[in-house]
């Protein structure tokens, strides 16, 4: 997403955060709404284009989309996506993968009010390695053959009562609704908004022996130094892997053998 699309979903953010800042504000209730709103502009394409027109006049835009979520979606929603049709967007699917996105933003919102912020990160992420590892599930997941009702069940079946009820609705979500998406790589997106509530960065720790406390603490540390933020393992083991740890960050990878190499680099670039 570049140019005009950039700013248009910065400024939506914003104001999505000061919805949610608000006591009035039900989080929960924003994301299922945004959830309703993007599944009808990517199956209504003239309507997402008319939305996102740059000829068209702001105020008749979000004048539009008013009457037609009119009664469909509360007022705070109504209002979020009125603003932003009011914004310039690059192209048309910029602004769904934006309502997608505060949709996201909203639901993880909600589970960091309830302090389970923490909980749904790390859920996301070991629902992926365990996708990761069975071609059986995955299949079953991204089956186009398969039935909404059938995937929305199998899921239900996996996380019913297991993870919390956030994790569950944003997987449902993603696997229903794919957009075009693998299934990792939604997950991955999820994982990078979940980190993105704290301010802090996702890191995918892959190491051949399980990694002592003190060790964890050090990367985390030294992973700090260096990208001046804070840093989120995600842990995994994997006997197979080359230099005893792999650190992944984004499309970033760092490779060595303990730490200290990491810690090294970081008092390379302060110094």
């Amino acid at each position: 997403m570049n140019g005009a699309s950039r700013i248009a979903l910065a400024e939506a953010r914003t104001r999505l955060d000061a919805l949610t800042d608000s006591s009035s504000a039900d989080a929960a209730k924003l994301a299922d709404e945004l959830a309703a709103v993007t599944t009808l502009l990517q199956r209504e394409v003239s309507l997402r284009r008319v939305l996102t027109d740059p000829a068209q006049d702001g105020s008749a835009k979000a004048e539009l989309a008013g009457r037609l979520l009119g009664g469909q979606v509360g007022g705070s929603t109504a209002d979020l996506i009125s603003g932003m049709v009011r914004s310039r967007w690059s192209q048309p699917r910029d602004l769904v993968d934006s309502v997608e996105e505060l949709s996201a933003t909203a639901d993880l919102t909600a589970a960091e009010q309830r302090g389970a912020l923490d909980n749904v990160e790390d859920e996301l992420f070991r629902f992926g390695r365990i996708v990761e590892s069975s071609t059986a599930l995955r299949s079953a997941l991204t089956d186009r053959s398969a039935t909404t009702a059938a995937k929305s069940a199998l899921l239900r079946s996996l996380l019913g009562g297991r993870a919390d009820p956030v994790t569950e609705r944003l997987v449902v979500r993603l696997v229903t609704q794919p957009r075009g998406r693998s299934l990792e790589a939604g997950l991955q997106t999820l994982s990078r908004l979940a980190a993105a509530r704290r301010g802090r960065v996702v890191a995918t720790v892959t190491s051949a022996v399980p990694l002592t406390d003190v060790q964890k603490q050090r990367l985390g540390a030294a992973l700090a130094k260096l990208y001046g933020r804070t840093v989120h393992l995600n842990l995994d083991v994997d006997p197979d892997v080359v230099g005893g740890v792999s650190v992944q960050i984004g499309e970033e990878v760092i490779s060595g053998t303990i730490a200290e190499r990491l810690e090294e680099a970081a008092r390379r670039l302060a110094g």
